[in-house]
């Protein structure tokens, strides 16, 4: 059964951020996102300022360092603390990378684990042990990447083999589908198509760094492009209108360009449930 934790279109809270949201009300923003390894153990003037906002609206938190898919052991310490965290502000959903950023010691990136069977039943059992401690169903999120090491299935084969036998759901970023694209010359409606939509949690969108025709950055810090809106509501007449939340995470524009951004994803939620509405059901449906 997938879980829809929250609705309508979000944003992602970062510390820049704190003041200038103050008298931001949920029906500019319906939720709001945040890494927990940021906000654990933060007390003080920000620790009053996020609990503030955790009393106002609905959160869902997106993990940067439980490392799925790494060959170090997982890291318990940290699961236990966000379940205590979680619980605690009353945080809605959690979310992770389908990726992996240590071993040793921390990787300070996000890099790709290989598409390959073994990898599956590796980060399957990975994610049912973390779902485990959590008490709880997560999502896990495809992630951009730049090389495919070891390749034995294609990207969609790789994740909806990971999300069907750790029984989770899937963080569908679109803003990735496109980055990836690009990056692997692939069609990212047909992508789009063979993911497992029914699974998906709640959807991410961004903008991205022109590097060059064949390559796109993922990089949080520019505006969402045409293509990635258009991608959107592709994703929202193929699976329907699920929550999605815009991330931007540098070159933090004025508040009233994030809020269009964001009123941008209400507009097409509200298209596509107009739409979905009206369109005739299939005899017996």
């Amino acid at each position: 059964m997938t879980i829809t934790p929250v609705h309508g279109a979000g944003l992602g809270l970062r510390r820049n951020l704190l003041s200038s949201l103050r008298e931001t009300t949920t029906a500019e923003i319906q939720f709001m996102e945040v890494a927990p390894e940021n906000w654990i153990n933060v007390g003080g003037r920000f620790g009053k300022q996020f609990r503030a906002y955790t009393e106002r609206f609905p959160f869902v938190c997106h993990g940067l360092s439980l490392s799925i898919g790494s060959p170090a052991p997982l890291n318990l310490e940290l699961l236990h603390a966000v379940k205590d965290f979680l619980r605690v502000h009353d945080i809605r959903y959690y979310s992770e990378h389908l990726s992996y950023c240590s071993d040793d010691g921390q990787l300070y990136d996000l890099l790709p684990i290989p598409f390959t069977e073994e990898a599956v039943h590796y980060v399957a059992g990975r994610i049912r042990q973390a779902q485990d401690i959590l008490e709880q169903r997560i999502a896990i999120e495809n992630a951009s990447y730049y090389c495919a090491p070891q390749q034995e299935m294609s990207e969609s084969e790789f994740i909806n083999a990971v999300i069907n036998e750790a029984d989770c759901d899937l963080l569908l970023d679109v803003n990735n589908v496109y980055v990836n694209s690009i990056n692997h010359r692939y069609d990212p409606l047909e992508f789009l198509k063979a993911l497992p939509g029914e699974r998906t949690a709640y959807m991410h969108i961004a903008g991205h760094f022109h590097e060059a025709e064949d390559l796109r950055v993922d990089t949080h810090g520019a505006p969402v492009i045409p293509s990635v809106w258009a991608l959107l509501e592709r994703a929202y007449q193929l699976f329907g209108v699920k929550p999605t939340l815009l991330e931007r995470d540098f070159n933090i524009p004025p508040l009233t360009e994030l809020l269009d951004e964001v009123k941008q994803i209400q507009r097409l939620q509200a298209q596509c449930d107009t739409a979905n509405t009206a369109r005739p059901k299939a005899i017996g449906g």
